[in-house]
């Protein structure tokens, strides 16, 4: 569930319990985290103190109280379970890849399988947050939560922080009926740039989300160069037609496909990435 104030994504403890132990019997798994939560409050251990109860929709449809925990207590959970199938639980769900773009790009793999991507709020501030939050949480302190200083790139001021949230507000509220104006929305959140760092990340998913909800489409990255891409998106702040027929030319059907899917993500982390800079004799 996604927690607004806190901008952070929370688990179910008992969904976890149940992948830990390899068992799907809600009864079993609720029995043995009674059992662990009794022993860790012998132990003395800071964990159960940190569970969270909110409202969860169970199988039923119905919504029940139940113990949750935010990433790095899922973590330490995982943790007081001594077995194999712990380890290879915290491996993936922290994404044990040495970079922070590794990482991430190992849960934006992860968000297509995800149960999460269903429950995103569309083309709203409230929905970039989110994906923010499950790309880089646990790796920015800050996953998630609209920037409140200034920032710059290559010459280039972004929105003033002391301005953003009425900006952040003007642009939900952008139509999004057509190709040109989601392409407009796009172009105006990523000059917003309502975060410290990730930005164009989390903004690309963002976009398809808005094209997938309203024109059946998405953007296939894997046909959008990366210098006529990062072109384009430096010139749109005066001119967004570059980026719009850069886009456009590049629009799928293919809206379910894993692999136009993961190709995106592949191209879109690439996008990031700094240039080699190579010798004459090393073209």
């Amino acid at each position: 569930m996604w927690d607004d104030a806190k901008a952070i994504w929370w688990f179910s403890v008992l969904d976890i319990v149940g992948v830990l132990r390899g068992q799907d019997d809600y009864t079993k798994n609720r029995n043995y985290w009674k059992y662990l939560k009794t022993k860790l409050k012998r132990e003395n251990a800071q964990l159960v103190s940190r569970t969270n109860q909110l409202k969860l929709t169970a199988a039923d449809g119905k919504k029940y109280i139940t113990d949750t925990f935010d990433y790095d207590g899922i973590i330490e959970l995982a943790k007081s379970f001594p077995s194999k199938q712990a380890n290879r639980f915290i491996d993936w769900f922290a994404h044990s890849i040495d970079s922070i773009d590794g990482k991430s790009k190992s849960k934006a793999y992860a968000l297509f399988n995800s149960s999460l991507l269903n429950t995103i709020e569309v083309g709203t501030v409230k929905g970039l947050q989110q994906i923010h939050a499950y790309l880089f949480g646990g790796l920015y302190e800050y996953a998630g939560q609209i920037r409140t200083l200034n920032i710059t790139k290559s010459g280039f001021q972004f929105a003033a922080a002391r301005f953003l949230p009425e900006t952040l507000n003007k642009i939900e509220a952008m139509p999004e009926s057509t190709f040109a104006q989601i392409a407009d929305k796009y172009v105006e959140m990523n000059i917003a740039h309502p975060f410290l760092e990730g930005n164009g990340r989390s903004t690309r998913i963002w976009l398809d989300l808005i094209l997938k909800k309203n024109l059946k489409l998405c953007v296939d990255w894997s046909q959008v160069n990366k210098h006529q891409y990062l072109a384009a998106m430096r010139k749109s702040v005066s001119n967004p037609k570059p980026i719009k027929d850069l886009l456009q030319h590049a629009l799928t059907a293919k809206i379910n496909d894993r692999e136009t899917f993961m190709k995106g993500i592949d191209y879109s982390y690439y996008y990031e990435q700094e240039d080699i800079v190579t010798g004459p004799d090393h073209p």
